[in-house]
């Protein structure tokens, strides 16, 4: 978990390099295994990183305890993968209460037929960063800059009157601009149309698919609305990985997995 040298690492444990090379080859030939902790009404994070090499890490994390119950190695985030390991919690008797996540299809289409009453909670910070990329930093049409000022209150919304005046202020910016976010530009020769303001018409599409899931936190201040702490975790593994740049994959796979393994025992 820390970045030591050989000699340093020679020094405070009286072994060699050869022998502290030889016992660290021989942790990363295999892993421990992550023990289900908590059960009962357990508010799940769900999330996924891509590293360098293709290998996608997906993370099951109960936010409460700080601990991540279950992970899977891929490369992509699929339903059916997904599925599979929400259904092997569920044979393992851990009661989903919410999942907050970034609204991956994949993962929304898996909960739903999993855990089909637990609360589906989006990650609003997903979605302000998601309608920035999408407008760009500056946009310089005024509707688009609209768009953007309101994608940037959405983290600042702590009650639900706060919540229904924001839905009125997109729903006015949404009726006043309908004509020009839906607008189509038709190819003549083969009939082909497309959103002529596609960016535009992405950023606002994405809002209004998320708009039913992005207030559960304030019925239920338990649930959280971000997965910020997943981007936390994501970001302080692949600043341990990049110390390792050489382990073949196999290696870097069981890597990831101590780390993990670590982690979870400093949870609460």
């Amino acid at each position: 978990m820390e970045r030591q040298v050989y000699p340093t690492l020679v020094r405070d444990s009286k072994n060699s390099q050869s022998s502290l090379q030889r016992l660290f080859r021989q942790y990363l030939q295999s892993a421990p295994a992550v023990k289900i902790k908590s059960k009962s009404r357990v508010h799940l994070l769900i999330d996924g990183t891509y590293f360098s090499n293709g290998l996608c890490l997906i993370l099951y994390y109960d936010h409460d305890i700080r601990y991540v119950q279950l992970y899977r190695e891929t490369n992509k985030e699929k339903m059916r993968d997904i599925k599979e390991d929400l259904q092997n919690l569920k044979v393992l008797g851990v009661d989903i209460y919410s999942v907050t996540c970034d609204g991956h299809k994949s993962i929304l289409s898996a909960v739903t037929k999993v855990y089909p009453e637990a609360i589906i909670q989006r990650c609003l910070v997903h979605i302000k960063r998601q309608v920035k990329n999408y407008l760009s930093e500056h946009p310089k049409h005024p509707v688009s800059q609209e768009l953007l000022r309101l994608s940037k209150e959405i983290t600042r919304i702590e009650t639900i009157e706060q919540s229904n005046q924001w839905l009125l202020g997109f729903k006015r910016w949404y009726d006043e601009n309908q004509a020009y976010i839906n607008e189509k530009s038709i190819n003549q020769e083969t009939g082909w149309d497309w959103f002529t303001h596609k960016n535009l018409h992405l950023a606002t599409s994405l809002i209004i698919n998320a708009i039913p899931n992005m207030f559960h936190y304030l019925d239920d201040p338990a649930i959280p609305n971000t997965t910020n702490r997943l981007e936390s975790y994501f970001t302080h593994l692949k600043e341990k990985l990049t110390l390792h740049r050489g382990l073949r994959l196999p290696s870097r796979k069981n890597f990831i997995k101590w780390y993990l393994y670590f982690k979870n025992q400093n949870s609460k």
